[in-house]
């Protein structure tokens, strides 16, 4: 059997719960799909394409089909994980899609290789029969000198080569004969002399069939075929939908000036940049393109995935066994449930084991929406049989995935409607802007074209544009221009006229209708301007004191000057850009208010004559804090902050008394510093004098003596000992008076 992939819409909510109703189920879809295939294929064309800025388009076939049909597409390997995730199918005449099936990631040779004749090897027609032995087929035969034109029927027995005499003086010439079981016998006909074989058994006939028609759709190995099966009665309109990868729309723009100046407004028309990246001509194809990215992802859906199960060790006793679970009714109707409920109950297998503790259901989620649903279509499949209606709301994580689909579908059903621009239907769609082209577009494929999407005149005023990151020395010649043809402007190319002369080319970003937007084309060469900045200044302007944290306010001024000398012969209205420095608390200050300000320029307007000089100023301030830790920083820190004017009288008084407190900590300090430096200098002439004893005889005079000097450091160190002790007391004490009133310092 081919090897092929369905796509059914009905959840399977963990296993069939009725095994009988499955065996009908499946019984019933194998025979629909049988008869489906034996019909001829349906062209459908596509008839609206829409296409958006995050590499993605919806594409969308319809036709008329009549009974039953199948629709036979080819599509890029690559573009079979978006058409699982995104395709929607439409059935508005009463009848319902019955499945989706497309083409494995297995090689050729291996779908080949699964069905009855395989095409792989031998090809031949005596090769093809030896595959068919034991099927009952119909030859007919070719009139001979010996035989009659007949038809024969019977069942192939094989495939043997005979040797034929070839004529007078000539070697033997091997013939294929097939051997066949007759009615009548054993019957032997050579492969010459047939002209018709045909068999009789229609699997056989309808698998052969099929094996041709893998080869043909394999001509090209990097395509796979997708085959869409609709089922119902009489003829009736369908509808096919998806989003697959597809080449960015882009637009460029042409913007005519008036040359003489004498008022004339801006002549602005665009042009959209689409692809035909299919391999399937446009005829006719309604088009829209979608100014917005919609979130778009590729995700893996065409690998079969497995899920790791236990295994589970047969028991020893026939009382235990696994416990099997029933599933959920989460998301169903009563009478859902009650139909479910009563399968289950039906199906021994179903029930859990006696005692068995309940468990969660199957962790395979049920897929969304009705079987064979794709749309309106209705149930599909073989829903009748099972007796469920699946009422489970899409979820979140699959509207997110059709949301470019969604938008299309809703585009698609706005085509042709509305106000008629010169070009193209523009209009609002939720949070997106769509161009709907007026006139149906056809494109051949692998082909681009141009599509006039505005033509209308808009305001502007020529200005010329200085930014000194751009060009240091001369400004450039642009337009101030607003948007006032009533349609969203993407971003792209403009190439600037003056009347019939190229002026320039220039870009733009995205303009919303009503916005008004820079554009520079060329360098002004009649106007200079020289940058100069001024001497920096900065001065004090608070001191402030909070628990021992003093900090100093200074302001920071910065001033700016732009030269500028007009040096042609027509007046200048120059744009200066003047670097926004907000995020660094720089405010402007005695100058000229700017026009306008983005987050990274401020733009001051200047009205500058022909041969006219002239000079603008530009003044900025900042206040810069600093903070300084008294009981961190020395006392020449405190006397700097007593000295400053901006301080006030309280502070500088209680900045005076810090000072005494901490003269006379220093005093404490010096005193015990003093008093261990005594107590080592003793320390050390007392080892020195230990060693001497010991080198001295106990009967020599000096030996006394350095025992008396001896006697007499020991009570030099007691009393330095008992000084240390009270210094150290007075210096934690003097230590913690001077902290603690830094803490609560405070003006």
């Amino acid at each position: 059997m081919l090897r092929r992939k369905l796509l059914w819409g009905v959840p399977l909510a963990g296993a069939i719960g009725s095994g009988v109703v499955a065996d009908r189920w499946l019984a019933n879809t194998a025979l629909a799909d049988g008869k489906q295939d034996l019909k001829p294929a349906v062209t459908l064309p596509i008839s609206r394409v829409v296409m958006f800025n995050s590499g993605v388009g919806y594409f969308s076939r319809s036709g008329e089909v009549d009974g039953d049909a199948r629709v036979d597409l080819t599509f890029q390997e690559a573009d079979i994980n978006d058409l699982i995730k995104s395709m929607v199918l439409e059935d508005f005449g009463g009848g319902r899609v019955a499945a989706v099936s497309y083409d494995s990631r297995e090689p050729i040779a291996r779908t080949l290789a699964s069905f009855s004749i395989n095409l792989n090897g031998d090809t031949t027609f005596a090769g093809i029969l030896q595959q068919a032995r034991g099927e009952r087929v119909e030859v007919t035969t070719t009139p001979t000198a010996q035989n009659q034109p007949g038809k024969l029927t019977g069942s192939i027995v094989g495939i043997e080569t005979q040797a034929v005499a070839g004529g007078p003086n000539q070697p033997a010439v091997p013939v294929a004969v097939l051997n066949m079981w007759c009615a009548e016998g054993m019957r032997a006909v050579k492969l010459t002399e047939v002209q018709q074989l045909r068999f009789l058994n229609p699997v056989i006939e309808s698998e052969f069939r099929r094996a041709l028609e893998v080869l043909a759709m394999n001509h090209d190995a990097a395509k796979k075929a997708v085959s869409l099966h609709f089922a119902g009665d009489g003829k009736r309109r369908v509808q096919v939908g998806y989003v697959v990868e597809a080449p960015v729309w882009k637009t460029s723009y042409r913007l005519v000036l008036d040359a003489e100046g004498k008022g004339g407004k801006p002549y602005l028309q665009g042009w959209a940049v689409v692809e035909n990246p299919t391999d399937e001509d446009w005829s006719g194809v309604r088009m829209a393109l979608i100014s917005g990215r919609p979130i778009s992802f590729k995700m893996d859906l065409y690998n079969p995935l497995f899920v790791p199960r236990p295994t589970v060790e047969p028991e020893l006793f026939a009382s235990l066994r696994p416990p099997t679970y029933d599933g959920g009714f989460n998301g169903r109707g009563e009478a859902d449930k009650l139909a479910l409920r009563d399968a289950l109950n039906r199906a021994p297998m179903a029930k859990m084991a006696p005692g068995a503790p309940p468990a969660p259901a199957a962790s395979a989620p049920p897929m969304n929406g009705p079987m064979g649903g794709f749309g309106r279509g209705g149930a599909g499949g073989g829903s009748a049989a099972m007796g469920l209606a699946a009422t489970d709301s899409p979820a979140d994580a699959e509207q997110r995935r059709r949301h470019a689909a969604d938008v299309g579908r809703e585009l698609a059903g706005r085509l042709g409607t509305g106000a008629v621009g010169s070009a193209a239907t523009a209009g609002k769609l939720g949070d997106f802007f769509q161009y709907a082209i007026d006139h149906p577009v056809s494109l051949a494929r692998q082909k681009s074209a141009l599509l006039p999407i505005v033509g209308k005149e808009v305001e502007g005023t020529r200005v010329s544009i200085y930014n000194p990151a751009v060009q240091p020395k001369h400004p450039l010649l642009g337009l101030r221009f607003k948007n006032t043809s009533g349609v969203h402007l993407s971003q792209g190319p403009i190439t600037v006229f003056e009347g019939s002369t190229y002026a320039g080319d220039t870009r733009v970003l995205d303009v919303q209708p009503g916005e008004e937007r820079l554009v520079s084309y060329a360098i002004d060469l009649g106007t200079e301007v020289d940058p100069q900045n001024g001497p920096g200044t900065s001065r004090i302007t608070n001191v402030r004191a909070v628990k021992g944290i003093v900090t100093t306010t200074t302001k920071v001024r910065e001033e700016k000057k732009y030269r500028i000398a007009n040096r042609s012969q027509t007046d200048r209205t120059l744009v200066i850009e003047h670097p926004n420095r907000t995020n660094q608390q720089f405010k402007l200050v005695e100058t000229d208010r700017p026009i306008e300000d983005t987050a990274g320029v401020y733009r001051f307007q200047v009205a500058v004559k022909a041969g006219e000089e002239k000079t603008f100023p530009v003044n900025e301030e900042r206040d810069v804090a600093s903070q300084v830790v008294l009981s961190n920083n020395p006392d020449q820190t405190i006397r700097f902050v007593m000295n400053l004017n901006e301080a006030t009288p309280a502070l500088k008084q209680k900045l005076a008394e810090a000072l005494k407190l901490k003269a006379a900590w220093d005093t404490q300090v010096r005193d015990l510093a003093q008093v261990k430096a005594n107590l080592a200098r003793l320390n050390t002439d007392q080892d020195r004098i230990r060693r001497n004893l010991g080198a001295t005889p106990r009967e020599a005079e000096v030996y006394k003596t350095y025992l008396d000097r001896l006697a007499t450091q020991e009570r030099e160190i007691d009393g330095y000992t008992t000084q240390e002790k009270n210094l150290m007391a007075a210096e934690f004490t003097s230590r913690k008076t001077f902290e603690d009133f830094l803490a609560i310092l405070t003006d």
